[in-house]
């Protein structure tokens, strides 16, 4: 939750300096990363509200859970970013035709190297506070992390605008701001494409990256070993920043015990395990001596 409000407070503070500044330097590139960081503001205050939404837990109304907000408002937040990218650059070939624009490229340099700085400074705060496991930290720490990339990348435009004016090419140089911004907008677009892409296969309980299956397989596959099952199988998906998982073995004749408590035993076992292996986990393990049941895992 500290996190998120972090990057709220820091997009404010961002907003303020390149609107102001973009407007002084008569840049579209700049305004165009205040207008970026204004629409992330309003959507790190959904954030926020939806963090504080999955925090209250399950109840009568939300009984397993309600961590589908994450990927919710992740897929929001994406698509309102990609609309801003697709209308800067949309913009941007406008003033292309139009002769390009005269920026001051001095002053626009300067605000460069100053949004390389920051970004690259709440970015790694950010990734350090998404260990956590938030997807919704993880969606504001990947924005950061393309704001400080492609920071980079006008810091090297405007650094060649300045080149340009000072060797008596100005002609050249009006062309600089309406093409970083195309440049930009059309890079930025990847990341609301990507976060969108991840947050709608939650939506839709698609499953659980591959290395993550692959671990609990593993983990099932000892179990089974251990305790005679005959076969296990593994469904996996992720909602936000939840793991839920269903687990199932089929006795077979080598197969021990067969008591409620040993099962009880088994279950606790694998619960310890998942949790030592840091997963937010909803699990549930099943046991049938008829393979018909758990026909659902197989593919």
């Amino acid at each position: 939750m500290r996190a998120l409000v972090f990057s709220m407070w820091a997009s404010v503070v961002f907003v303020v300096v390149s609107l102001a500044w973009g407007l002084a330097a008569g840049s579209q590139m700049i305004v165009f990363d205040g207008l970026y960081s204004l629409v992330g503001i309003a959507l790190s205050a959904v954030s926020v509200a939806a963090q504080r939404t999955v925090a209250k837990g399950a109840d009568a109304s939300y009984p397993w859970g309600r961590e589908t907000w994450e990927p919710v408002v992740i897929v929001v937040r994406s698509t309102a970013l990609g609309g801003l990218c697709v209308y800067g650059s949309v913009n941007a070939v406008r003033e292309i035709l139009h002769g390009g624009r005269a920026v001051s490229a001095v002053s626009a340099l300067a605000y460069a190297i100053t949004a390389s700085l920051l970004s690259v400074l709440v970015a790694l705060v950010l990734w350090r506070a998404a260990r956590s496991g938030s997807g919704l930290v993880r969606a504001e720490a990947a924005e950061w992390g393309g704001d400080a990339a492609f920071s980079l990348v006008t810091l090297a435009g405007f650094g060649a605008a300045v080149a340009l004016e000072s060797a008596g090419r100005g002609d050249i140089a009006r062309y600089v701001d309406p093409t970083l911004v195309i440049i930009v907008s059309l890079a930025y677009l990847w990341i609301p494409i990507r976060l969108f892409r991840s947050a709608f296969r939650e939506i839709l309980t698609m499953a659980a990256p591959r290395s993550v299956v692959t671990d609990v397989e593993r983990l099932c596959d000892c179990v089974r070993t251990t305790h005679g099952f005959a076969e296990s199988f593994v469904r996996a998906s992720t909602v936000g920043s939840r793991l839920d998982l269903e687990l199932a073995f089929v006795l077979g004749p080598r197969t021990p015990e067969r008591t409620v408590e040993s099962f009880d035993a088994i279950r606790a076992d694998i619960d310890a395990q998942l949790n030592a292996r840091n997963y937010h986990h909803s699990t549930s393990v099943v046991f049938t001596a008829d393979r018909h049941w758990v026909e659902w895992a197989v593919t």
